[in-house]
């Protein structure tokens, strides 16, 4: 094929193995520019493609795309994109320059050969401009000491994360102590008659609210439907002998018990009782599905994966399980070993009735009757919060807990991990609910911790 007629104002985009590995289909979301995968990408991508996690799949994915975009054409020629005012695509040779990343940082790295790659297409194609995309930030900042334009994939990344921060819940003040009251007495309010004036401004989510009256005494927590536009009034009950700690926790706990929130997430630091709060109500709801799932993203120590831990699968997984067993632990000890409530809890496990596993095995699944925690939520991709939900079955209920500023995974941050993509797209349907737990109850010197280092 020959070499493609172009204009000066397309751009050449330069695609890293983190990019495809984050979003197989990252090569359709460049709109009319062209893109560029160096044969070091494919060769990486041929380490990733067996296994089970995501970034497995996402490899293999994107492999297939590949072949079905360039047919019986030669890929190192500009194939075209399928679709309306797509650009094309190449694989980039290993290329000779006259700079070479190699010898400028003293190592020969895959990732230096992305960057000649880059480079060699800044000599050729001079009349364009030539961007490398990487979610890697080390990588973009050595692109940028050669002068090499270098951007993050910005696709899924949430634009503005104060807009999620403030996302759930709400203070409503200087109202008439005869609503407070009647709230009170009745359990629910019409939303007319709550926001009264303020009701050309109502909510289109569903909302937590601090209801306060003209009197300084005269308050109360109340949960906002915004499909039925009305209040309903937060007690703080116990599940499983937990009881909230703050005005948060009793929103938090409200919605994990009610049965028309099917999916939740719940945002928070350490020690605030993201883990504790859902898996108390889990317990105390267990006669309503049939199993308890409980799961969290594995992080490998050094980026070693965990086939390098001695023992089975169960004692590779059981260090990054520990904060799971801790919870339960601890909700078990509210009892007396003696009490059956003590008991239950180890013949659900026992019996399977309350599981605790990694996530590669989700996939494929179909979840019913499943009361599903996942913690520990900020590590994963979009993707694969995307591919959690799609596993739910009837009578599913999903809840994510995380912090999206403690960010664990490589190439993730604040705002193009899972949790935050949730929170930000699913924030006004009404089966959702979110909350962000501010004050840490694990103990004073946690709060000491959190508060002062």
């Amino acid at each position: 094929m020959a070499k493609r007629a172009t204009s000066s104002t397309s751009k050449i985009f330069v695609l890293d193995t983190s990019v495809i590995l984050y979003d197989h289909h990252s090569i359709m979301n460049f709109e009319e520019h062209d893109i560029v995968i160096p044969i070091t990408v494919l060769e990486e991508l041929d380490q990733f493609k067996k296994g089970n996690d995501t970034k497995n799949f996402e490899s293999r994915e994107f492999i297939r795309l590949l072949d079905k975009l360039s047919e019986d054409q030669m890929i190192q020629n500009w194939t075209p994109l399928n679709g309306k005012n797509k650009g094309s695509f190449k694989i980039m040779m290993n290329p000779e320059n006259k700079l070479n990343a190699n010898e400028i940082f003293g190592e020969e790295k895959n990732d230096h050969k992305i960057l000649n790659a880059a480079l060699s297409l800044k000599q050729t194609e001079t009349n364009r401009k030539v961007i490398l995309v990487s979610k890697d930030i080390n990588l973009r900042l050595k692109a940028k000491s050669l002068d090499i334009a270098a951007e993050d994939y910005e696709t899924g990344k949430i634009k503005n994360i104060s807009e999620i921060e403030n996302t759930g819940k709400g203070i409503i003040d200087n109202l008439d102590n005869e609503i407070i009251d009647d709230l009170y007495e009745k359990g629910s309010l019409t939303g007319a008659k709550v926001f009264g004036k303020r009701r050309k401004n109502l909510p289109e989510n569903n909302t937590f609210y601090i209801l306060k009256g003209l009197e300084s005494n005269a308050s109360i927590l109340a949960f906002y439907h915004a499909a039925q536009n009305d209040f309903s009034k937060i007690s703080k009950t116990k599940a499983y002998n937990i009881g909230p700690k703050n005005a948060e926790q009793a929103f938090a706990l409200n919605a994990i018990l009610d049965p028309n929130i099917k999916l939740m997430t719940i945002q928070g630091v350490a020690g605030t009782g993201k883990t504790l709060l859902a898996l108390a109500g889990a317990l105390e709801q267990r006669k309503d599905y049939k199993q308890i799932f409980l799961a969290r993203p594995i992080v490998p120590l050094s980026n070693k994966d965990i086939g390098y831990l001695p023992g089975d699968i169960k004692s590779k997984l059981n260090p990054y399980m520990e904060p799971l067993w801790d919870n339960l632990k601890f909700i078990q000890n509210q009892y007396q070993e003696t009490d059956k409530e003590y008991q239950r809890i180890n013949d659900m496990i026992n019996q399977e009735k309350l599981v605790i596993q990694p996530l590669a095995y989700i996939r494929g699944r179909s979840l019913s009757n499943i009361f599903f925690i996942v913690d520990e939520a900020q590590n994963l991709t979009p993707h694969e919060v995307k591919t959690i939900i799609t596993r739910a079955g009837e009578n599913t209920k999903i809840i994510f807990t995380g912090d999206v500023f403690q960010i664990d995974t490589p190439y993730l941050d604040s705002q193009s991990n899972g949790l935050s993509y949730l929170i930000d797209r699913v924030r006004k349907h009404p089966l959702y609910a979110h909350i962000k737990l501010e004050k840490g109850e694990r103990s004073e010197l946690a709060n000491l911790a959190n508060d002062l280092l």
